[in-house]
Parts: C-alpha cells; sequence; structure tokens
C-alpha cells in the first residue's frame, strides 16, 4: 500500500493534468521574460542594472528554499555536499545562470523578442552536438534531421529580422543569444552528474543564489549605489520578471517533471517560442509574417524529432 501512494502522483490523471497544466504555463511565462525585459529596457537601463534588478528581488525565494536544504543536510535527511561538490555548484552557477542570463539580455537589446526565443531553442542540439564532441556520444541520424530543421528556422527568421534593417544589430544580438545558449548547454551537460548527487531542488536553488550573488555584485562593480534609484516602472518590472518569469516557472517546471515526467514536460516546452510570437505581436506590435510562422514551425519540428525518442520517464 506504501509503494502504491508513493507512486500515485506520477500515474494518477489528475495528477499527469496538473502536470500538463504547470508544464505549459511555466513554459509560457518563463518565455514571456523577454517581452518584460523590453519593457524594462525602454527605461534606458543597461544589462548589468536589469539582471540586477531581476535577481534582487528573486534572491529571498531562492535563499529560502536553498536554506531549507541546508536545514534538510544537517537533520541528516540528505547528504550533505562535499568542497568538490560546493565548487563545482558555484561553477555551474556562474555558467548556467549568471553568464548565459546577461549575455541573454544583451542579446535582447537589438534582436526581437521571437528571434531570441527561438534562438535560445537551439539549447537541445547544441547539448546534442557537445556531448558528440565531448563525451564522444555517437549522433544518430534522427538527431542530424532535428537539427537541420531547428537551425533552418532560425535561419529563416534571422534573414526576415536582417531585411527590416539594423543588420548590424540583429547580427551582434544573435550573436549574444546565441552565446547564451551555448552557455546553458554547456551547464546541462555539466549538471547532468551533479544533479543525481545534489538534487534537483537543491542544485537550482544553490546555483541561483550564486547567480544572485555575481550579478549584483558585478552591478556595484560597475555602477554607483545611486543606481539602485531608478523610476517605479523598473521596480515593477523587475518584480514582475522575479517573481513570474523566474521563480515560479522554475518551480512550476519541476513540480511538472515530478507528475509527467523529464520528456513529456520537455516537449510542452514547446509552446515558449509560439507564446513569445503572439505576445510580442501583442503587447510589443512586433509583426507576426508568415517568414515567422515558417521559422517557428521548423524549429518546433526540430526539437519534436529530437525528443520524440525520448524514453519516458518512470
Amino acid at each position: 500500500m506504501n509503494r502504491l501512494v508513493r507512486f500515485l502522483p506520477l500515474t494518477h490523471p489528475s495528477s499527469r493534468a496538473a502536470g500538463y497544466c504547470l508544464a505549459t504555463l511555466g513554459a509560457v511565462l518563463f518565455s514571456a521574460k523577454a517581452i518584460v525585459v523590453k519593457f524594462t529596457y525602454r527605461y534606458g537601463i543597461d544589462a548589468v542594472t536589469l539582471i540586477a534588478f531581476r535577481m534582487l528581488f528573486a534572491m529571498p525565494f531562492f535563499a529560502a528554499v536553498a536554506w531549507h536544504q541546508s536545514r534538510r543536510a544537517a537533520r541528516g535527511e540528505i547528504p550533505a555536499l562535499s568542497a568538490r561538490e560546493r565548487l563545482q555548484v558555484c561553477v555551474l552557477g556562474l555558467i548556467g545562470y549568471y553568464l548565459s542570463s546577461f549575455l541573454d539580455f544583451l542579446g535582447l537589446r537589438y534582436v526581437s523578442a521571437s528571434l531570441e526565443r527561438l534562438i535560445l531553442f537551439l539549447s537541445p542540439s547544441l547539448v546534442v552536438l557537445m556531448s558528440a564532441f565531448w563525451l564522444k556520444r555517437p549522433v544518430a541520424r534522427r538527431q542530424w534531421l532535428a537539427m537541420a530543421l531547428s537551425y533552418a528556422g532560425v535561419v529563416l527568421v534571422f534573414a526576415h529580422d536582417l531585411s527590416f534593417g539594423g543588420g548590424g544589430e540583429v547580427l551582434l544580438g544573435s550573436l549574444f543569444v546565441f552565446a547564451s545558449a551555448t552557455s546553458y548547454s554547456v551547464y546541462l551537460i555539466c549538471s547532468g552528474e551533479l544533479i543525481k548527487r545534489v538534487g534537483a531542488t537543491r542544485l537550482v536553488a544553490y546555483a541561483m543564489l550564486v547567480s544572485c550573488v555575481a550579478c549584483i555584485a558585478q552591478f556595484f562593480a560597475v555602477h554607483p549605489a545611486t543606481m539602485l534609484l531608478q523610476p517605479a516602472g523598473v521596480y515593477g518590472y523587475s518584480l514582475i520578471h522575479a517573481t513570474l518569469n523566474t521563480v515560479v516557472p522554475v518551480f512550476m517546471l519541476m513540480w511538472a517533471v515530478a507528475r509527467i515526467g523529464a520528456p513529456t514536460a520537455s516537449l510542452l516546452g514547446m509552446v515558449g517560442p509560439v507564446s513569445v510570437l503572439f505576445l510580442a505581436a501583442w503587447f510589443l506590435d512586433e509583426p507576426i509574417t508568415a517568414w515567422q510562422m515558417a521559422g517557428t514551425a521548423l524549429v518546433l519540428a526540430g526539437v519534436l524529432v529530437l525528443t520524440a525518442g525520448a524514453r519516458p520517464a518512470r
């Protein structure tokens, strides 16, 4: 009976339905950060200030989770981190959340929200390529097809944005966002073994705390303390960015994975680029063209092909 209760959250229909809703809404909220970033940039702040305010508001939430996890470790409920694991968490926090976020926000100054989301969605294909190069894992035909579709879609939207002028800025912004996707892909590969020992919740909380400290330290290294005084709109958008676009979707994704498994949650994450396409048109007046729709369809098809062969998590 106890075993049945333990596995009920993964098999009960209502739990799976909740998992589908959590994964879908989490993907939409996380992708919508590009819209909030665009609105915040209208106040004339730079990427360093923007990300510092985001992390400043998000830090208490992750600190609370990290404190709870540390208390569990102190009581012996979960293993305590070794010195090596602490160093790994710090490095992963700097690579996966600090560097990737900073490069992403830099790129959003120059490219549309739709293009930014599509480039970030190349992360699965980058993970495949890096795994083949570093870990000597063979690349299957299905994976080559998926990558060809994804990159063709991004090139299509990139060429469309380039044709509307600002070629140099679009290219620079695309390079920043691609570097962000690359940085996050390195984080995903390197965290694979660590997450088995540390646990997803603890790793995310600790890594995000490291990222928060790094972003805030960078702000004070670059700007005087008087830059903390900003218009009310900056505080409002930063609070939305920190909660609805950062903390809430992170935990929604974890809860969704617990209910429906990582492969299914990843598939539902494909709603993100599509939602940004329409949210950008609604809030930012970015046009929805046939080129963008075709590029989005190709990228989503690539991710679908890449993940279709994944075995469901038990």
